[in-house]
C-alpha cells in the first residue's frame, strides 16, 4: 500500500464492461477480472495509489480514494 496512505478502491460493476485495461496498466497487478468478468480489487494491500487504473478506464468505473494516515 502507499506509504502512509490508505487506499480504497470503488468499482461500479454496473458501469464496468470487462475490458481489462485497468489491469494491463496496474504496475502492481491489484486488479483482476472476476469470474464474470468485471474489475476487482484482488491484491487492494499492494496499491500504490498510483490511480493509472482510475485514468485508464473507459467507462469511468473505476474511483481511487486515498486517505492520509
Amino acid at each position: 500500500m502507499a506509504k502512509g496512505k490508505n487506499v480504497k478502491h470503488i468499482i461500479d460493476k454496473s458501469w464496468c464492461k470487462g475490458c481489462g485495461i485497468c489491469v494491463h496498466f496496474c504496475p502492481k497487478q491489484v486488479l483482476e477480472l472476476s469470474s464474470d468478468e468485471k474489475a476487482v480489487a484482488a491484491r487492494p494491500e499492494d496499491c500504490i495509489a498510483c490511480k493509472l487504473c482510475e485514468l485508464r478506464c473507459p467507462d469511468l468505473a473505476i474511483k481511487i480514494l486515498v486517505e492520509e494516515e
